[in-house]
């Protein structure tokens, strides 16, 4: 069995204030089919981004979703071990020859600086998103229509030590008694199977997990509006745009003084 890495710090409730149901128009919303997804895309060519020596699966998480939101854009993206390091390290103060600094990310923190700053690809290109929105953590509709919505979700997990060897056998995670939960994780959600099983990204391949340990496991989980794919016509949104840009910039505007 190899080693694999968390990387996830405990999720903060509340940490994100937009939640994607205040957005959506619900007389605009498409259903999901019972199986989709953009994987197909990828041919496989994920990569570990370090996540097998590093705790900065939140990172290498969000180089596979700009990877797959450039590819639904028609368009290509690399990123590489030293790339998603390299954002690790500045926005935590991860440092590869000081073990004690891999302490794994904060997912709202990520988004932030996702949002203000950017991920950095391998030609030194960044990469950020418009807005980013909270899902209700183990809610499967959601899931499955941000999912479709927007390619991809970021998917907080306290994941339990079964998970390690379910994914060497390239089994569904799934929900095992007597279980115990090892660490925070993060992975991209990325489609639904033909036996409704949420197609994640993790370890640089694609995994699956049960709706059930989704419902059991996930702690926390946030869908990224992306410039890369949605803004380029991508999207089957219905999206209230315009209002989440209108709260964007009230958020960015000075607070008036507090009357003497």
């Amino acid at each position: 069995m190899a080693a694999y890495r968390r990387g996830k710090k405990p999720a903060r409730p509340g940490a994100v204030s937009f939640q994607l149901a205040a957005y959506v128009m619900e007389d605009a919303l498409p259903t999901p089919p019972a199986v989709f997804g953009y994987q197909k895309l990828m041919h496989g060519h994920w990569r570990l981004l370090g996540n097998t020596d590093y705790g900065d699966c939140v990172w290498a998480g969000a180089a596979h979703e700009t990877m797959l939101w450039k590819r639904m854009a028609h368009r290509e993206v690399t990123f590489t071990k030293e790339s998603v390091l390299t954002d690790y390290a500045k926005a935590t103060g991860f440092n590869p020859y000081l073990p004690k600094t891999d302490g794994g990310t904060d997912m709202q923190r990520a988004a932030s600086w996702r949002r203000k700053t950017g991920i950095v690809d391998a030609g030194g290109r960044k990469h950020r998103i418009l807005a980013y929105l909270a899902l209700k953590p183990g809610d499967i509709d959601e899931l499955a229509l941000a999912m479709y919505l927007f390619g991809a979700v970021g998917i907080g997990l306290k994941l339990p030590n079964t998970a390690d060897g379910q994914f060497d056998r390239e089994k569904p995670w799934s929900v095992v008694k007597g279980s115990r939960i090892t660490g925070g994780h993060y992975v991209p959600g990325i489609g639904r199977d033909k036996d409704g099983n949420i197609i994640v990204v993790s370890w640089g391949r694609i995994q699956r997990m049960t709706p059930r340990f989704y419902k059991r496991y996930s702690d926390e989980a946030i869908v990224y509006v992306s410039v890369d794919a949605l803004l380029h016509g991508r999207s089957r949104s219905g999206l209230r745009r315009k209002q989440l840009i209108a709260d964007l910039k009230a958020l960015r505007k000075p607070k008036p003084p507090v009357p003497a």
